[in-house]
């Protein structure tokens, strides 16, 4: 009888309001207290909907639907009051956050039943009276008297048990998620509550939890422990937000620690006297180094401090390197030069193994950073610009160069080692400010090396070239190229000669003759004298100028006499010795086929060669290791008043021996070169910067142009200054009439 009224349309407010009560919302707060089991089926369910719906309907957004919505509303406040709230108000700690967890959950799912009971009301009441929905009211009756009541006591009993699990304990994880996803959902879509009502609360103790670990362990531990640890937190805090807290907390939480850990203990830690960053690279503590490296680059400008360090470390490295190759070239001035060349060679070689050390430490454990290869950079530059022994650094680098590329050199390596040590030499030619100056020593080694037939290997001289070029440019080697390819069309020239020569009976040099032609503007430039030849060379030189001239019309041939070499025999008492000479040592011997006995003044007005060169070779045929003239008198040195004659006796027990002329320092020539080249670079520049500006400030001017010149040497300030007067001497520029730091440029 009492179900077929029930559905009767004309219920009163009051009798629809009963049922509900009785039926549905005490059996739902039953079911959730564990009172009572109730099945609710489909039909309950519709019948609940229909009451409603009669009620409703017939007002659709009048008193009784609006009366329906506050005893909705009301249902959800009585039931918080009476049974939530006294069963949290009696827990603490982890009990009162299970009870939380657990009338969340029930919270949820009254919210989902009665609000399908109500649906009525949220198609209609709802939506024309712009109200919140009906699971909103739901929450929103939590949040305001449970989630308002109890958020500081729930929020402190999280953060305790954070703290404890940071302490080692054990804590349940899954009942830390489940509070804080009440934080996150209470905000409905919004992060607000939980960040401002736990996360912040949470960020400032995990600051002040790190903060007294850190000073604790920056007292007891060494820089690798103190690193170990402050990764491992960090680890394990990474590890707590994928567990529990929400994924939005990282970034936040994991700045606090690299704050409190790193940042605020930075200087400390990285200066520890026996373990920072100085002692790591000292003892080569490539992993540590590398951890280093991965805790520093988390935090804002860490790494600064850290490639500050490593600078420092490599820039004393390299300085102990130059102080040791001083040290020990000052020990060996009373022996040979070439023992002080040996120690320079050592010296580039140990050089290029501390680069490819900081290179190795640049690469793995800095994660080849751009900082570290700044501090790298600025490193080498300090003590590779330093030379030593009185050698410039791109001297240095230019013999060893030489070393490696020509026979018999000190350096035995195979063919890869020497393509892979080029490599690294062209590596630190790049922190060389006079790169210059290394192009003009690498260009006369290279020289002699092809003149001379002492270069080992022509592909190893092409590829430092190939090297050379991609590290400075095509202008830093076009000399260098057009060498070697002379030398191979040298070698095609010479045999277009031997063919010329057999097939004309008429032009016979009459005795073996190899000519080298080089093109003037590749080459160094070389001394050519007007040496008075001896008969025999006069008629090669006619020969061969017969031939090429049957090749080309236009060109004119300079003889370089200093650069050439004669086989000649030397007719001894004992025995017939083959004599290898230079073309002046060969024209001197020749000398004594007509006479017996010269004096120094005949010797040098029959050759017609200056001072010097006469003493050069003089001294080499009758004071160095092999005696092929006798000299009065006997002494060490070549006077203008000696006199010379053929040594008869002379013997040895080669058949063949080489004649060696004293060695020519021909640095004070190179560097007198590189310096006029400089002036020259120095005017061009300012003229191109003036061209383009035309009207220009003094400071402006001096830093283009040593920034434009930068990349082949450092242009000294004095020098520019300097040129800048040639300049305006030479009317390309004029000072401005009102202001005396002011250039134009005069077209």
């Amino acid at each position: 009888m009492a179900r077929a009224a029930s559905l009767k349309r004309d219920l009163s407010f009051e009798e629809a309001w009963t049922l509900l009560q009785e039926e549905a919302i005490n059996k739902l707060i039953d079911n959730l207290e564990g009172v009572q089991k109730h099945e609710l089926s489909s039909e309950e369910y519709m019948r609940f909907y229909t009451i409603v719906y009669n009620v409703c309907a017939p007002d659709q957004v009048g008193p009784k639907a609006r009366k329906m919505y506050d005893h909705y509303k009301k249902t959800f406040e009585d039931y918080i009051s009476s049974k939530v709230l006294p069963s949290l108000r009696e827990k603490h700690d982890e009990f009162m956050l299970r009870e939380l967890v657990k009338r969340w959950s029930n919270h949820k799912i009254m919210v989902r039943w009665l609000s399908r009971f109500f649906h009525y009301l949220d198609r209609y009441f709802i939506a024309r009276r712009s109200l919140p929905a009906l699971k909103e009211v739901g929450l929103t009756c939590f949040r305001d008297l449970v989630y308002m009541e109890l958020n500081g006591k729930v929020r402190d009993a999280v953060i305790s048990l954070i703290d404890q699990e940071r302490e080692g304990e054990q804590i349940d994880r899954a009942l830390l998620k489940n509070v804080l996803d009440i934080f996150v959902e209470i905000g409905m879509g919004k992060m607000d509550y939980y960040e401002n009502d736990f996360e912040e609360a949470m960020l400032k103790d995990t600051a002040a939890y790190y903060s007294r670990k850190a000073s604790n362990w920056i007292l007891e531990d060494s820089c690798p422990d103190y690193m170990l640890k402050a990764e491992e937190c960090l680890r394990r805090e990474k590890d707590r937000v994928s567990h529990y807290l929400h994924s939005s907390s990282e970034t936040k939480l994991l700045e606090k620690v690299q704050h409190e850990l790193l940042s605020v203990y930075a200087t400390q830690l990285l200066e520890k006297e026996h373990s920072g960053c100085h002692a790591l690279l000292r003892d080569d503590k490539v992993e540590d180094l590398s951890r280093m490296y991965r805790l520093f680059s988390k935090i804002p400008r860490g790494l600064d401090p850290v490639a500050a360090i490593f600078k420092q470390h490599v820039t004393a490295e390299g300085t102990a390197l130059v102080k040791q190759a001083e040290d020990a070239a000052s020990n060996k001035k009373a022996e040979k030069r070439d023992v002080i060349g040996l120690q320079e060679q050592v010296f580039v070689r140990k050089v290029i193994e501390l680069h490819d050390k900081f290179m190795a430490y640049v690469n793995d454990c800095f994660s080849n950073n751009s900082l570290f290869h700044k501090a790298l950079k600025e490193a080498f530059e300090v003590f590779c610009n330093k030379g030593v022994a009185g050698s410039s650094s791109a001297e240095l680098l230019a013999t060893f160069c030489d070393n490696i590329l020509k026979k018999g050199g000190s350096e035995k390596l195979s063919d890869e080692a020497i393509e892979e040590t080029l490599e690294k030499v062209v590596k630190l030619l790049a922190y060389i400010s006079d790169k210059d100056l290394f192009a003009e020593f690498y260009r006369k080694k290279l020289a002699r090396r092809l003149l001379f037939d002492k270069s080992a290997n022509d592909e190893h001289e092409r590829s430092i070239l190939t090297k050379l070029k991609q590290q400075c440019g095509g202008q830093f080697t076009s000399k260098m190229e057009g060498m070697v390819t002379d030398l191979t069309l040298a070698r095609e020239n010479q045999t277009s000669f031997e063919e010329y020569l057999s097939n004309n009976a008429n032009a016979n040099p009459g005795i073996d003759l190899t000519v080298t032609v080089l093109t003037t503007g590749f080459w160094p430039s070389y001394k050519s004298f007007d040496l008075n030849l001896p008969a025999e060379m006069v008629k090669c030189v006619e020969v061969f100028r017969e031939f090429y001239q049957t090749k080309t019309k236009h060109r004119k041939l300079t003889w370089i006499y200093s650069l050439g070499t004669c086989n000649i025999s030397g007719k001894f008492e004992p025995k017939t010795i083959e004599l290898i000479v230079t073309t002046y040592q060969a024209a001197a011997l020749l000398l004594f086929n007509a006479s017996d006995r010269l004096s120094y003044q005949e010797i040098m007005s029959q050759l017609n060669l200056s001072d010097d060169d006469v003493v050069r070779l003089l001294h080499s045929l009758s004071c160095a290791k092999y005696k092929i003239l006798n000299k009065e008198p006997n002494t060490k040195t070549i006077s203008p008043t000696d006199v010379f004659e053929f040594n008869s006796k002379f013997t040895d027990k080669m058949r063949r021996i080489k004649i060696p002329l004293p060695p020519v320092d021909e640095k004070k020539k190179v560097i007198e070169d590189v310096d006029k080249d400089r002036r020259y670079a120095i005017d061009a520049s300012i003229v191109r910067i003036m061209k383009s500006r035309k009207v220009l400030g003094y400071q402006q001017l001096v830093m283009e142009c040593a920034e434009q010149l930068g990349r082949m040497f450092k242009p000294d300030v004095k020098a520019i200054k300097k040129r800048i007067e040639d300049l305006i001497s030479r009317d390309y520029l004029e000072r401005d009439k009102d202001n005396a730091n002011l250039f134009k440029y005069l077209a």
